[in-house]
């Protein structure tokens, strides 16, 4: 029984290549450095956020000379959540890696692997963009805070620790960017497998 997947290969037309193999357009060699650079990013998220400590002295009404009080990343649900679902994207990043190296070794595989692909990434990307958010959010209310419920900012006093945070987000962010390229492309790649 005949296949009907269409082949990614074209034969190259000029005379100099003659012998050279067909040119391949599966676009795996870009899947295979978008997927090196969300591992890069979501990494680099979680390092941040875990680096992101500061004790400063604060003067409270129970003791009015003031107190060190440390402000860290496991203080927040959020951003430990942040956290879990960034490590969960970078595990995700370095197996898919080595998937996408697989498929480029061996493309028999490629359709079931960008079908694969394509769901996983979409489901990462939920993952990360919902605790990018959720990471945002409060600390929009840190540097903001929220003057209706009596929630204070407290960026002006641990500026360190709320530049740490907001690089973390803005890397997660650049992550969830890449997981929608990466979803388009595994679905622009198995579109152009259907055949027409």
């Amino acid at each position: 029984m005949a296949t009907t997947d269409k082949p990614d290969c074209e034969p190259i037309k000029s005379e100099e290549a003659l012998a050279a193999p067909p040119r391949c357009s599966n676009y795996s060699s870009v899947h295979v450095a978008l997927r090196v650079l969300l591992f890069a990013a979501s990494v680099t998220a979680v390092v941040v956020m875990v680096t992101a400590k500061q004790t400063e002295i604060v003067r409270l009404p129970v003791f009015p000379l003031g107190a060190p009080v440390e402000a860290k990343f496991s203080d927040s649900p959020a951003f430990i959540y942040f956290i879990s679902a960034l490590s969960v994207a970078g595990l995700y990043g370095i197996l898919s890696t080595l998937a996408s190296i697989a498929v480029v070794l061996k493309p028999a595989y490629a359709t079931r692997f960008l079908l694969h692909f394509a769901l996983l990434d979409v489901l990462m990307l939920g993952i990360v963009a919902s605790a990018t958010g959720t990471a945002g959010g409060v600390a929009y209310i840190g540097l903001k805070g929220n003057s209706h419920v009596r929630w204070g900012k407290m960026c002006n006093v641990y500026d360190k620790f709320c530049q740490h945070v907001g690089s973390s987000v803005a890397v997660a962010l650049f992550a969830s960017v890449l997981l929608v390229l990466l979803s388009m492309l595994s679905v622009f790649s198995i579109y152009r497998k259907i055949p027409k």
